[in-house]
């Protein structure tokens, strides 16, 4: 929350194909001595002077990345790949990735900032100290003095790692192994962030990625509720502190995330739109439901939500890319927003595929950037040709203080995942003596 006083800016429906049943998955199982498709990389990225990040993981998985940061959206990840274990090379997933925006709108209409682009979030990073960076690595980043306007490097990105909990747990006599045996592991994350203030907010701007090929990018609201933004008479807070004098004004954090995706090294990806509809009962005592899921492919621009309805989601496919069972590669938008605020068009949808445009790089605010720059990715949503495809999300959150938000205020995360599917023939952890064509599709009790 920022009230009044602000840190001064330093610078000025689609159409689809007709729904077609779900593919049968192929049951083949690609042998032990069989190597999965090759990767479609070449060499790894030319990232320049410190600006590359490799980490192999415990679990045999190796991400790659480049980043920069820019004065607007803060952190930028470039040329995303990830080796699976027993891959014979990297498998490029993202060509870039950032923070789209901020959108932070006030229930009592008295303030609305975007504070990726009109605060200029990427000039604010804070310094980190060892501590905040636990077992990892700090890498300086340009700040932007708010009293000098002078560019000063700090130590401000960190990359480490960290525990995730159970990556899997089962017994493998489950799957026919003649001697069972009880399989756990705990999975890790290479985890690399910064930390970015707007007015009296501190925002984490953190990505995860995990050893079996999953990404997270979050995002965490902390610092400290505005003094100036405590009005008992408008109704439009939560009372905090002794008695019910002083209401800190709730909020939307409207988040949005731009991801290029360039599957297996190649921008021409399709995406498909997946739709769970209740289709009526089947027999038996408990009459049970009966569910069927269709399958979309997007050929043009698209804004669409979740719902619960008809529990729909998303991936991006590769063009080129198959695994070992010769299922084609693709990533999923794992994604929820019980908190959507809904006015304002840009952020009535979860979810827009947009075609690449330069000119189109913020979720709103984007006309600031240039003359004839549409305004927010509400219109960049025109009906062209899906060529190319831009994923935006939204994630919102509607902030209702308590009185445990005093003081520095706890983090309030909001974020996504993209899950890979049918990437690699099994999955990247299981063990190697579970790894073998009798385990993979209908196992061999035999």
């Amino acid at each position: 929350m920022r009230g009044s006083i602000r840190r001064l800016a330093l610078t000025t429906a689609p159409a689809l194909l007709v729904l077609t049943a779900l593919p049968t998955l192929s049951a083949s199982a690609a042998s032990p001595a069989t190597p999965a498709a090759p990767a479609a990389a070449a060499a790894q990225p030319d990232c320049g002077s410190g600006s590359a990040i490799e980490k192999k993981l415990r679990g045999g998985g190796t991400w790659r990345m480049c980043w920069h940061t820019t004065g607007t959206s803060g952190l930028v990840l470039e040329d995303v790949s990830f080796q699976p274990k027993r891959e014979a090379g990297p498998i490029q997933i993202l060509r870039s990735a950032r923070l789209a925006q901020i959108h932070v709108p006030y229930d009592n209409a008295a303030a609305e900032y975007n504070d990726v682009t009109d605060i200029r979030l990427g000039d604010s990073p804070e310094p980190l100290r060892p501590k905040d960076c636990p077992g990892g690595v700090l890498k300086k980043i340009p700040r932007v003095d708010p009293m000098d306007g002078e560019t000063k490097m700090i130590d401000g990105l960190c990359v480490t790692t960290q525990e995730r909990g159970f990556a899997f747990h089962g017994n493998s006599q489950d799957v026919g192994e003649a001697r069972n045996k009880k399989d756990a592991e705990q999975g890790q994350d290479l985890v690399v962030y910064t930390v970015n203030s707007a007015g009296y907010y501190h925002y984490i701007n953190q990505w995860n990625f995990s050893d079996d090929g999953t990404l997270t990018p979050r995002a965490g609201a902390t610092g400290n509720l505005s003094p100036s933004d405590f009005d008992a008479a408008d109704g439009k807070g939560w009372p905090i502190g002794k008695g019910s004098k002083a209401h800190a004004t709730s909020h939307h954090h409207n988040i949005f995330w731009r991801l290029d995706f360039h599957p297996d090294g190649a921008p021409a990806g399709r995406v498909e739109q997946y739709d769970t509809k209740r289709t009526g009962s089947g027999g038996g005592p408990d009459n049970t439901p009966t569910y069927k899921t269709t399958r979309t492919t997007v050929t043009k621009e698209l804004a669409g939500n979740t719902g619960t309805a008809s529990a729909r989601w998303w991936r991006v496919v590769s063009a080129k890319g198959k695994n070992a069972d010769g299922h084609p590669r693709s990533w999923e938008l794992v994604h929820q927003n019980s908190h959507k605020y809904t006015a304002r068009p840009f952020t009535k949808y979860d979810v827009y595929f947009t075609r690449y445009k330069k000119g189109e790089q913020y979720a709103s605010d984007n006309a600031r950037f240039g003359n004839g720059r549409k305004a927010d990715v509400s219109r960049f949503v025109d009906g062209e040709t899906l060529k190319h495809p831009i994923a935006w999300v939204n994630v919102g959150f509607h902030h209702i203080a308590r009185d445990e938000d005093q003081t520095p205020m706890p983090v309030h995360w909001q974020g996504f995942q993209i899950a890979p599917r049918d990437v690699t023939s099994m999955s990247p952890l299981t063990p190697d003596r579970l790894h073998k064509s009798r385990f993979n599709g209908v196992p061999d009790f035999g």
